[in-house]
């Protein structure tokens, strides 16, 4: 009997079939032969819209984030400590492109890099020998760094502001470092400003900055100027308090201006030259300019920043000297070297030659207008320092009045050996 189930069955479905088959054929008959049918177009399937997953950090981070612990409304710091990047971090696309890996190279060492996390970035570094000497809130660095000749590692280090990190270690040979200027800072991008406090588009926000009275929104910096101009590419700068009229509301405001153009810890004698032209010399409370180095020992702890400040002070308590500053105890100290109203609407020559001496900053002598001046003055410098660059600045100084003025810098230029 089991045999003969299976059988039957099958005989039935056959049966089945052909009953179809016959129906089939009996309805194209109706209709002409199977050629003259009207052909029918198929009702496509539609295809699904592609979707965009929302943005979110790789799903193979390999170092966890990090807790994010400064602000600048929380921190006397400037920015974050620098601490040893976590080894093989690779939580976002970070593009090391220059110097090449394993490749032999002269100092300055131009060091170009791009991180695009997901999140925005909270800030880049580069490292050299596990020395931080380069900080940047930006998403990019294309700076100059010094190292001293033979083997090193430069890495480059980005955070984003959910505390996940990349960093991309590499090999170089420095074959040597020779005395180096780097020219027309003037017109270089990378120049930052702020007033009293720095801005809220800053990553400083509300932090201290230039100090002065208040918060000068006047005040401007327009590069590629033709006229005036020595080579057709000046700066020019403007100071004035709202509506460009004097208004002692905004008396002893000042603005400060400058550029982070290189970074490194193995350069300690530079010369900043310059030339500058003013159109009313007698309006100015004073005229600043400085220059920063600083870098963070990651492997000590020891954050710190040399800063060679000078100002020609027209009318402050000791009117028609120069001003030096004191880095340690962070006040003005009045030198020997005179400092009277420039000529208007000319240009003028400034030169310093300063240096690093252990932890001392040295103001060595004074160039104006071919007049040399020895200073020969040490101060301390400032410990606990953790925003690592090297960078030229120019402030200016609104009076008790707050009398506009303007000034053009041209061939702003810095050696460093």
């Amino acid at each position: 009997m089991r045999a003969i189930f299976p059988v039957l069955r099958n005989i039935r479905i056959f049966s089945g079939i052909l009953a179809l088959i016959a129906a089939s054929l009996s309805l194209a008959g109706c209709s002409g032969t199977s050629k003259s049918m009207t052909p029918t177009t198929p009702t496509p399937t539609p295809t699904p819209a592609p979707t965009t997953p929302p943005p979110s950090q790789p799903s193979f981070p390999t170092v966890p984030p990090v807790p994010i612990t400064w602000s600048p409304s929380t921190s006397k710091l400037p920015a974050p400590l620098a601490t040893a990047p976590p080894t093989g971090s690779n939580d976002f696309p970070l593009t090391f492109s220059s110097p090449l890996d394993g490749s032999s190279v002269t100092s300055p060492i131009n060091v170009v890099a791009s991180a695009t996390p997901n999140n925005p970035i909270f800030f880049m570094r580069v490292y050299v020998d596990a020395v931080s000497v380069y900080y940047t809130s930006s998403n990019s660095i294309n700076t100059q760094i010094f190292v001293t000749p033979g083997a090193h590692t430069v890495e480059v280090m980005a955070e984003d502001s959910s505390g996940y990190i990349s960093a991309t270690p590499i090999k170089v040979t420095v074959t040597s470092q020779a005395q180096t200027t780097i020219s027309g800072i003037q017109n270089m991008p990378g120049w930052q400003s702020c007033s009293a406090d720095f801005p809220a588009s800053s990553q400083r926000a509300g932090q201290l900055c230039a100090a002065g009275n208040k918060n000068v929104p006047a005040s401007s910096m327009t590069e590629g100027q033709s006229t005036p101009a020595m080579d057709g590419k000046s700066a020019k700068f403007s100071m004035s308090a709202p509506g460009g009229a004097p208004d002692p509301t905004y008396g002893y405001s000042n603005q400060l201006y400058f550029n982070p153009i290189a970074g490194g810890d193995n350069v300690s004698h530079f010369v900043y030259d310059l030339y500058f032209w003013i159109d009313h010399p007698e309006a100015p409370q004073a005229l600043e300019f400085d220059l920063n180095q600083a870098y963070d020992d990651t492997g000590l702890g020891n954050p710190q920043r040399w800063v060679w400040g000078s100002e020609c002070n027209f009318k402050g308590e000791t009117p028609g000297k120069w001003d030096i500053w004191d880095d340690a105890s962070g006040v003005w100290r009045t030198t020997s070297v005179p400092c009277d109203p420039f000529p208007a609407n000319t240009w003028n020559h400034l030169i310093w030659n300063v240096e690093r001496v252990g932890n001392q900053v040295h103001y060595i002598t004074l160039t104006v207008n071919d007049q040399a001046y020895n200073v020969d003055t040490y101060y301390n410098n400032e410990q606990g320092w953790d925003l690592e660059e090297i960078d030229t600045a120019f402030q200016m100084d609104l009076d008790s009045n707050a009398d506009p003025y303007n000034v053009w810098l041209d061939q702003v230029n810095l050696t460093a050996y």
